[in-house]
């Protein structure tokens, strides 16, 4: 499993350590709008923190009808054979219940455009869903 040093650069591509970014809402923190919650996804994926984005996804997206043990595998797979080079984000609505942020992902495998939409429910923001573009 990938793990990352606390003291390398965020991969959200903040410029600060992943200690002082992303890694606090890995380890519970709640992300104070969607493009954070967004940029830490990303992190997560990079970091192989499957619980987080198991915790960050909305009921309502369809991995969450998956076996969670199935669910989890698949993105620890993913993360352990992808290496998460750049992250682009591209344009951000913002909105008080709801919000979208596209963004641009560089991967070993290639790159990658969605705009993510994400949901405050509970006094938290949850990825619904995201349509690649």
């Amino acid at each position: 499993m990938k793990k990352l040093s606390p003291s390398q650069p965020c991969p959200c591509g903040s410029g600060t350590k992943y200690k002082k970014c992303c890694q606090r809402y890995h380890k519970g923190a709640v992300p104070p709008d969607a493009l954070s919650l967004m940029k830490s996804r990303y992190s997560a994926y990079a970091a192989g923190e499957s619980r987080y984005i198991m915790e960050s996804t909305h009921p309502q997206h369809p991995d969450t009808a998956l076996d969670r043990v199935m669910w989890k595998a698949q993105i620890e797979d993913f993360s352990q054979y992808t290496d998460f080079l750049r992250l682009e984000i591209m344009d951000v609505r913002s909105g008080e219940h709801e919000s979208t942020v596209t963004f641009r992902a560089t991967l070993s495998s290639g790159v990658m455009e969605e705009r993510s939409h994400f949901l405050f429910e509970g006094g938290r923001w949850l990825y619904l869903e995201g349509v690649i573009i």
